[in-house]
């Protein structure tokens, strides 16, 4: 068979197994239908995502005046023209990425959808996350160029331990629906998170200092990386990636992430 066509015949099997795994998901959720992983409302749509409408619908949008680099919500403030408005950790130059946008605010129904996404590997859930970050960086325009889409990476023996790394889940589906090459093994974390459950803010930004690299034969120089997780708390661990990246010669980072803190004051910035 000639390679163009043995090329077209497998399109075809990837596309015909993509519309018959619909088909029968659409079939098991009429015949056999499940409750919602969040509220146990009944699922009655034929969507692969474990999770109801009302759920989905409800999670709080990151939206209103946010900080032109860290994106965190600045309420109450007033843009001034051709001025940036920073917080005070960005007008302090505290990140090393020169900018992080999020889909929602890590609260309520959102806590229990990472949770899932973190622990149980679900794809299609992975996947409705990261069709809301493609929005993001349609709606961001030139404010978020890349070249290359990498997640932030799990610790050999933490990825070993969960058997996936779940930024990964959505960094690969977002790589797809950019067009850009999705560069997983770019970046490796070579110190563990320590075993402590809770860590303050100065431990939270001392576990990950120093703790991320890139492979010695990665080609980093002059490309836009766009680097993706789960969720941004303090941006510490971003902060820590995107100094690993710079240090190597990318051109520069912007972090995405599903889900961010609502406040997260930082060790040794101004008060706000």
């Amino acid at each position: 068979m000639a390679p163009a066509r043995r090329g077209s015949v497998r399109g075809w099997f990837r596309h015909s197994r993509g519309w018959l795994g619909e088909i029968s998901d659409a079939v098991v959720s009429v015949f056999f239908p499940s409750g919602c992983r969040i509220c146990d409302r009944l699922l009655t749509s034929a969507s692969r995502v474990p999770l109801c409408e009302e759920c989905l619908s409800s999670f709080a949008r990151v939206l209103g005046i946010l900080c032109e680099v860290c994106g965190r919500l600045l309420p109450g403030l007033r843009r001034e023209p051709e001025e940036p408005l920073l917080c005070p950790a960005c007008q302090d130059k505290t990140y090393a990425f020169a900018r992080a946008r999020s889909f929602a605010l890590y609260e309520n129904a959102v806590v229990r959808a990472i949770l899932l996404l973190k622990f149980e590997q679900i794809e299609p859930l992975g996947a409705w996350f990261a069709d809301r970050l493609a929005e993001i960086v349609s709606a961001e325009g030139n404010a978020i160029a890349a070249d290359v889409v990498v997640p932030v990476p799990l610790h050999r023996e933490r990825e070993r331990e969960r058997g996936y790394n779940q930024a990964a889940l959505l960094s690969k589906r977002l790589a797809r629906k950019l067009r850009l090459p999705h560069k997983a093994v770019l970046l490796v974390r070579t110190r563990a998170r320590p075993d402590k459950q809770v860590l303050s803010l100065e431990e939270r930004w001392e576990s990950v200092r120093g703790a991320f690299a890139t492979r010695p034969d990665s080609q980093v120089d002059n490309l836009r990386v766009l680097l993706v997780d789960d969720v941004l708390t303090t941006g510490a661990t971003l902060d820590a990636c995107a100094r690993a990246l710079r240090d190597a010669g990318a051109k520069s980072v912007v972090g995405l992430t599903v889900a961010r803190a609502i406040r997260n004051p930082l060790p040794g910035t101004r008060a706000w």
